[in-house]
């Protein structure tokens, strides 16, 4: 498959598009264990694409708040049968409809994920866990995600502090993206995710929502926003929607398609769900209204 030359223009630069969580691990927060068989997995991811995915996100190492690493021998037999049966199903043309991306930290997995046909490295490090992850994406011609996070997965919730959490994403993704394009990753193949809920209060979370529009107009690069399910989304139900408790994963996606359409009518590029129906339909309804308009 040739994969040279990726551009983010050709996923989200027609409208936004939709990022599709294939999480192929016993312990994610959302849906830990449920696909971790490959044949589940394929056959879910198939499933969102149906629903309207653009972009399909395969994990085999959970970064949730005290998540305990995974061996690079174990990730790569988790997530590789996944993509190579993803692979065989959608195609393997040059621009396929709908691109694959790997969700990792280390070049091994991400160099092994290319040449079984994704297109995207997903790092929620931002190329600070495995320099070399950026020679793998740039030799690749492939397309990179550089995420914002505050600490490791283990302690990254322990007490989150900012002056200025916006100012501090930005600038922290600015250089990120500089340091990836003089590794030699394409200018219009890098995108950048100011990592919500990795090492942030719910304060912090809505600091950053409501600063997507600065985030688009100051960072070089599609933005791209993850709130799907995450635990602030049960916070805030709680202790704005007056839900009893603390709702859990499965009960936020109404909170998360509140979410997602405040992101992308603040000009976001990509969204990152769990469930895509509702998301492929707000970019849809959100893209008829602006052309109306």
């Amino acid at each position: 498959m040739d994969r040279s030359g990726f551009e983010w223009t050709d996923v989200c630069g027609v409208r936004p598009a939709v990022m599709g969580i294939v999480n192929v691990t016993p312990d994610s927060f959302s849906d830990g264990g449920q696909f971790l068989a490959p044949e589940a997995a394929v056959a879910h991811g198939l499933a969102l694409v149906e629903a309207g995915a653009d972009v399909l996100d395969v994990g085999g190492e959970s970064t949730r708040p005290g998540a305990e690493p995974v061996a690079e021998p174990e990730e790569l037999a988790r997530v590789l049968p996944v993509i190579q049966g993803l692979v065989a199903e959608l195609g393997s043309g040059a621009e396929p409809a709908v691109s694959i991306s790997i969700d990792t930290t280390k070049a091994g997995v991400a160099a092994a994920a290319l040449a079984a046909g994704a297109r995207i490295v997903n790092d929620v490090s931002a190329g600070r866990r495995d320099p070399e992850l950026l020679d793998v994406v740039a030799e690749a011609g492939a397309g990179f995600v550089a995420m914002h996070r505050q600490g490791e997965p283990a302690t990254m919730q322990d007490e989150p502090r900012y002056d200025d959490v916006v100012a501090e994403v930005v600038a922290f993704l600015r250089e990120r993206l500089e340091v990836a394009r003089a590794a030699g990753v394409a200018p219009g193949a890098c995108c950048v995710d100011p990592g919500i809920g990795f090492g942030k209060t719910v304060a912090h979370n809505l600091e950053l929502l409501a600063g997507v529009p600065r985030l688009v107009a100051e960072l070089d690069a599609p933005v791209l926003v993850g709130t799907s399910r995450k635990r602030f989304l049960g916070a805030l139900l709680r202790d704005v929607a007056g839900e009893p408790g603390e709702p859990g994963p499965l009960r936020r996606d109404d909170a998360t398609l509140a979410t997602v359409v405040w992101a992308l009518d603040r000009g976001a590029a990509l969204v990152r769900v769990h469930d895509v129906r509702p998301a492929a339909r707000a970019v849809a309804l959100l893209d008829a209204l602006r052309r109306a308009a």
